[in-house]
C-alpha cells in the first residue's frame, strides 16, 4: 500500500532533520531539465507565470540561480522534513522513531511539480514550482505534459514489493492530475475528509489538508497494510462513514468545529 501526497509551498531549511540517512531523488535528471528552463526565466516572468509578489518572484529566481548538485546534508534536506503546511502540521515527523522513518521511506510519496515523486529521505532544495504552472518545456507547455508517465511508472516500480497493491490518494487534485490511473497497477482508493453542520456534509479545505497529514501519520505509525484497516482511524473527530463511501473512495466525516472567537 502507498500514499501519496501534496508537497507544501512553506518549507523549513532552516532546523536540522533529526535523522542523517538520506536518499537522492529517483528523477534528478528531469529535475535538472525544469531547473534549467526556470533558470532562463526573469523575475518578472516568475511573477507572472506563478502569480506571486515580487518578493517571492526574486525569492524563486534567486532559488533556480543558486540550485545545485551534488545534493548532500549542507545544501539539500529530506522532504518529509523540509515541507511545512497545513498537510504536514498533521505529520508528527520530527517524533518518528527510525523505524517509523524507514517505513515510510516504502509507503509515501510526495508529489512534486520539480522532484516527481519523491521519498521521504530524498534530499530536496528549497524550490517553489506548483504542479499547475504552465513552464514551457522540451516536453510541452506545462508540468504534466512535461512529466507524462513518469510519476505513475514512478509509483508502480514504488508498489511492486508491497503485498497489497493499492494506492492511497491523500493528494490535491492539482498534483495527482499527474499521475496516470488507467496505467496504475494497484487498485486506487481516493480519501476525503468532510465537516457537518446541520445534517449537511462538505469539504473544508484548510481542515481536509490537516487530515490528510493526520492520516499519513496514522497509516505510518500503525503500519497500516489493508484498506480496511483505515477505516480505524478516529483522530480529531473524524470517524469513518460507510455512507459516502464506495470501492473508489472512503469518507471520514467529523461535526464541524465551532469557530473560534
Amino acid at each position: 500500500m502507498l500514499i501519496t501526497l501534496s508537497p507544501s509551498k512553506g518549507q523549513d531549511f532552516d532546523s536540522p532533520a533529526p535523522i542523517a540517512d538520506f536518499t537522492i531523488p529517483e528523477q534528478l535528471d528531469n529535475t535538472l531539465i525544469l531547473n534549467k528552463q526556470a533558470r532562463q526565466l526573469t523575475i518578472e516572468a516568475i511573477r507572472e507565470l506563478m502569480t506571486v509578489s515580487e518578493n517571492i518572484a526574486k525569492l524563486n529566481h534567486q532559488r533556480f540561480q543558486t540550485f545545485s548538485t551534488p545534493f548532500t546534508l549542507t545544501n539539500a534536506k529530506q522532504a518529509l522534513f523540509a515541507f511545512k503546511g497545513d498537510v504536514y502540521t498533521g505529520i508528527s515527523a520530527v517524533q518518528f522513531s527510525e523505524e517509523d522513518i524507514h517505513y515510510a521511506q516504502d509507503h509515501l510519496r510526495m508529489l512534486s511539480g520539480l522532484y516527481g515523486a519523491l521519498r521521504p529521505l530524498d534530499l530536496m532544495q528549497p524550490y517553489r514550482l506548483e504542479m499547475k504552472t504552465k513552464l514551457a518545456n522540451p516536453r510541452g507547455d506545462n508540468l504534466y505534459q512535461f512529466w507524462g508517465e513518469i510519476i505513475t511508472e514512478q509509483l508502480n516500480q514504488a508498489l511492486e514489493g508491497h503485498k497489497e497493491k493499492v494506492l492511497i490518494n491523500l493528494a490535491s487534485n492539482e498534483y495527482f492530475k499527474s499521475v496516470k490511473p488507467k496505467a496504475l497497477k494497484a487498485k486506487l482508493l481516493t480519501i476525503t475528509f468532510k465537516e457537518e453542520k446541520e445534517g449537511k456534509v462538505r469539504i473544508i479545505a484548510i481542515f481536509a489538508k490537516r487530515a490528510r497529514g493526520m492520516m499519513t501519520d496514522y497509516i505510518i505509525r500503525h503500519r497500516i497494510e489493508t484498506v480496511e484497516g483505515i477505516k480505524g482511524f478516529e483522530m480529531a473527530g473524524y470517524r469513518y462513514s460507510a455512507e459516502y463511501s464506495d470501492d473508489k473512495q472512503m469518507t471520514f466525516v467529523r461535526p464541524q468545529p465551532q469557530k473560534k472567537n
